[in-house]
């Protein structure tokens, strides 16, 4: 278990993270999401005890997590941290970047467990490439490979598919964190992008103004955010009294209603339109299966 007991932190006197309190399960997945300089960053860097707390405890199980002033190497055995800049070896292979931790008793069993996670970030064909040679979103699969490579116990995440395209995206977040539930790797991801997190996360922490602002499963968090911050994460929402927070997709149109909107814009999502209206001088938005020309009026019901 990973408890984070009230901690506070600063780069000067001014305090980028306030009384943060949370603990994780063994083999549980959380995602930390908020706005950029709300402290996600930060937060990872301090349950890898590469800074000082000013304020409150972290423990791994019962190893309390110390910073450069009682540790002259920074980080834990038992634990993973992938930043946004990646550090590989730029002359060697891809192979050679993930094998270079394992142990070269066992040649026949290195090898496997190398194809084995090349296979989890998708790059086997890339094996002998040197490193120099790949993208910046090869180089990011490269990095997580190499932070998987000893079976951590708790893995640390710094928006950990910002550098790679829609084309692999969405298969490897699939491929990597069903590999580490089926390790039962802990897994901490800060993140900006909700497909990072809905999905796999099993809590889900979002942080404001240095704090905690709300912490719960991602279902919950989706089906009842507590501000317009929270439903920003999810998706397109209106805020429309007195129903609150309604997302887009929870506004119909209807043949009758009191609620009537002009339309100003369609734009096309793929599969549907995303409409923007005017309801009452209040700008609006909500999904449609089709173009709505520019100044026609629809009748709107709220199905929340």
């Amino acid at each position: 278990m990973l408890q984070v007991k009230n901690i506070s932190f600063g780069y000067n006197k001014k305090k980028v993270l306030k009384n943060i309190d949370f603990t994780i399960n063994t083999g549980e997945h959380l995602s930390i999401i908020g706005e950029s300089g709300s402290g996600k960053s930060t937060l990872l860097k301090l349950l890898y005890g590469e800074y000082d707390l000013n304020e409150g405890e972290i423990f791994w199980n019962k190893t309390k997590i110390l910073g450069p002033a009682f540790n002259l190497i920074v980080g834990y055995d038992f634990m993973k941290y992938v930043a946004q800049e990646f550090d590989l070896m730029p002359f060697t292979t891809v192979a050679e970047n993930i094998g270079e931790f394992l142990s070269n008793f066992y040649p026949e069993e290195k090898q496997k467990r190398v194809e084995e996670l090349l296979e989890v970030v998708q790059l086997s064909t890339f094996a002998n490439t040197k490193v120099k040679l790949l993208s910046g979103g090869q180089k990011q699969r490269v990095a997580l490979a190499r932070a998987i490579a000893k079976q951590p116990e708790i893995i640390l995440l710094d928006e950990p598919f910002s550098h790679i395209d829609n084309f692999k995206k969405q298969s490897l977040r699939r491929s990597l964190f069903k590999y580490l539930k089926n390790k039962n790797i802990t897994c901490i991801v800060a993140t900006h992008d909700k497909d990072d997190a809905i999905s796999f996360s099993d809590k889900m922490i979002v942080l404001h103004n240095s704090e905690i602002i709300a912490s719960d499963t991602p279902q919950q968090l989706y089906n009842n955010p507590k501000t317009p911050l929270i439903a920003s994460f999810f998706g397109e929402f209106n805020v429309i009294e007195p129903y609150g927070i309604v997302y887009s997709h929870q506004i119909k149109v209807v043949e009758n209603s009191s609620l009537k909107a002009t339309v100003k814009q369609s734009y096309y999502k793929g599969n549907y339109y995303l409409i923007e209206a005017n309801m009452n001088e209040q700008n609006l938005l909500f999904k449609y299966y089709k173009e709505l020309k520019k100044g026609q009026e629809v009748a709107l019901s709220i199905h929340k």
